[in-house]
């Protein structure tokens, strides 16, 4: 993770807790190998899909389409916890590219609950000035390096529209964002928690995301009162595929656009 812009570092014991208990950070190889991969395997059709469908048995659906997107929320929430959270609240960017993560399995109860596993686990910080820079290259490594090449790979496999992928991984961004990371943030870590998260879905350019425009800001929406809610929800543009793997037919998400908001 050497460049310019930034110094190399690590993760002090506490920061480490804290991502490893609240974010899904794994900080050592799961036992649970057959439900484990390294991640740029799942680029690849011979070692996905036979994966996915093992994963799939946790939601007791054949549905490839239901799958792949309950695994993509997973997968997309893996990818950004740790990483968003050490960037906004620790000044910290986590090397997230494709070729240094893999997915380890571990499972709860019934729940499948993976975690993010890092070869290399230095942590960058910027130098004095440089931070907007830094900023987008550790942006880059998580969403362009690592979510926007395994949803290309994804939907190619199973015909899941690649907006569905990234609306998954959107609705994380925002609810880590509005819900999560302030919680004990002193007055300037929450003005740094609101920049970073305005640039993410208003400003951060196309290129970040390998895509032609910010897919956070195409998703996002004003949180309204609907027919169905009662609570101000933002309603998905896309529908996720929920119905296909829940127990009742026609139950759906309550933010889904299948529903009749009104």
């Amino acid at each position: 993770m050497v460049n310019t812009r930034a110094l190399i570092t690590s993760l002090d014991d506490h920061e480490l807790d804290v991502l490893a208990q609240s974010y899904r950070l794994a900080t050592c190889a799961s036992e649970h190998r057959e439900l484990s991969i390294n991640c740029t395997d799942l680029l690849k059709p011979e070692l996905a899909m036979p994966f996915l469908q093992k994963v799939g048995a946790f939601w007791e659906t054949d549905s490839m389409t239901a799958i792949v997107s309950l695994f993509a929320k997973r997968y997309a929430y893996l990818t950004i916890a740790a990483g968003l959270y050490a960037m906004s609240r620790y000044n910290k960017g986590m090397d997230l590219a494709l070729n240094n993560s893999s997915l380890e399995s571990h499972i709860q109860g019934e729940a499948w609950l993976p975690k993010v596993l890092l070869g290399n686990r230095e942590v960058s910080c910027p130098l004095e000035g440089k931070r907007n820079e830094w900023r987008d290259e550790v942006i880059q490594r998580m969403f362009a390096d690592n979510l926007a090449t395994v949803w290309a790979a994804l939907s190619n496999m199973s015909g899941v529209s690649q907006a569905v992928l990234w609306e998954n991984t959107a609705i994380y961004v925002y609810w880590l964002y509005e819900n999560q990371f302030a919680e004990g943030a002193d007055e300037q870590e929450r003005q740094q928690i609101e920049a970073d998260y305005r640039y993410l879905v208003q400003d951060a350019p196309a290129h970040l995301f390998a895509q032609r425009t910010n897919p956070l800001q195409k998703f996002d929406s004003p949180k309204r009162v609907t027919a169905v809610s009662n609570t101000p929800i933002r309603v998905r543009k896309t529908c996720c595929f929920y119905y296909l793997a829940a127990d009742e037919p026609d139950d759906y998400c309550p933010t889904c656009p299948k529903l009749k908001h009104g």
